[in-house]
C-alpha cells in the first residue's frame, strides 16, 4: 500500500553553467609596423630630449626669417629640467649630435616604413579615411564607445576606429614629415642646397616654430596613445607589437 504521508519531492533542473568560450586571437600588426613601432620608440625618446637641451639654448620662437633676442617672440617654451635633457647637462654640441644622428633614423624609417606599408597594402586596407566614417553619426558612435572604453568593433576586432585612422595618419603624412621638412630648413648647407625649403617654410624662424610644433603634437600624441594602451590591457597591447598576435577582449553583457 501506498504511503500518503510522504511529501511530494519538486525536482527543478538546475541551468548548466555557462562555459566562457576561449578568447580570439588574430594577427593585427605586420612585421614592418612593428620594426618601426620600436625604433621609433627609442628614436623619439633621444630626439625629445636633445631637442630639449637645444630649446634650452635660446627658448623663444618667431615667425619670419630671422629672430634674435631682441625680437618679440611668439612663445616662449618653458625651460626643459635636466631630466628630461639628453644629455642631463648643457652640452648644445652633443645635443645637436644626437638630434642628427637620429633625425637620420627617423627619416629613413618613415622611408622604409611608407615602402612596406604600401606593398602589404597597410594603408588601405587599416588606415584608408571613408566618407562614411566622419559622418556626424559614426563620430558621436566611435566617441561613446571611447568613454565606455570600448576600443574595438565586435563584428570587426582587428578594424581601427576613426578616431585611431585620424591620429596615426595626422602623425604618419602630417607630423613627422612636417618635422622633418622643417629641420632640413633650420640647415645652412641645405638651404643653399636647396633654396625652396626656406620659401615652404617662410623662413629659418618659421622653420623652427614649425619644427617645434610638430614635436609638440607627436609628443601630445605619445601621452595619449600610452593611455589608451594602458585602459586597454597593456600587456595584450605590448605582446600584440611584439608577437603581431592581438587577443580580442571579451564583450562584457
Amino acid at each position: 500500500m501506498e504511503d500518503q504521508s510522504a511529501p511530494a519531492v519538486e525536482v527543478v533542473d538546475e541551468p548548466a553553467p555557462a562555459v566562457t568560450p576561449p578568447s580570439e586571437t588574430i594577427y593585427r600588426h605586420h612585421l614592418p609596423t612593428r620594426i618601426w613601432h620600436w625604433i621609433n620608440m627609442v628614436t623619439i625618446v633621444i630626439m625629445i630630449g636633445s631637442g630639449a637641451t637645444i630649446l634650452n639654448a635660446h627658448p623663444h620662437l618667431y615667425w619670419g626669417n630671422y629672430g634674435a633676442n631682441f625680437d618679440r617672440p611668439w612663445y616662449n617654451p618653458p625651460h626643459m629640467p635636466a631630466w628630461l635633457t639628453i644629455p642631463s647637462h648643457y652640452n648644445l654640441a652633443l645635443a645637436r649630435r644626437w638630434h642628427l644622428l637620429f633625425a637620420l633614423v627617423l627619416g629613413f624609417g618613415l622611408l622604409g616604413y611608407m615602402i612596406a606599408s604600401l606593398i602589404n597594402r597597410h594603408f588601405q586596407r587599416d588606415l584608408r579615411v571613408r566618407s562614411r566614417d566622419l559622418t556626424p553619426r559614426a563620430l558621436r558612435h566611435d566617441l561613446k564607445e571611447h568613454l565606455a572604453l570600448r576600443f574595438h568593433d565586435p563584428a570587426d576586432p582587428a578594424a581601427y576606429n576613426i578616431f585611431q585612422k585620424l591620429a596615426y595618419v595626422s602623425v604618419i603624412f602630417v607630423l613627422i614629415p612636417a618635422m622633418i621638412l622643417s629641420g632640413l630648413t633650420l640647415s645652412p648647407a641645405l638651404d643653399a642646397a636647396w633654396p625652396w625649403l626656406l620659401d615652404l617654410m617662410g623662413g629659418r624662424a618659421s622653420a623652427r616654430s614649425v619644427h617645434f610644433i610638430a614635436a609638440s603634437g607627436i609628443v601630445l600624441f605619445i601621452i595619449i596613445h600610452v593611455v589608451l594602451v594602458l585602459l586597454a590591457g597593456p600587456i595584450n597591447e605590448i605582446r600584440s607589437m611584439i608577437t603581431g598576435r592581438w587577443r580580442v577582449p571579451e564583450e562584457k553583457p
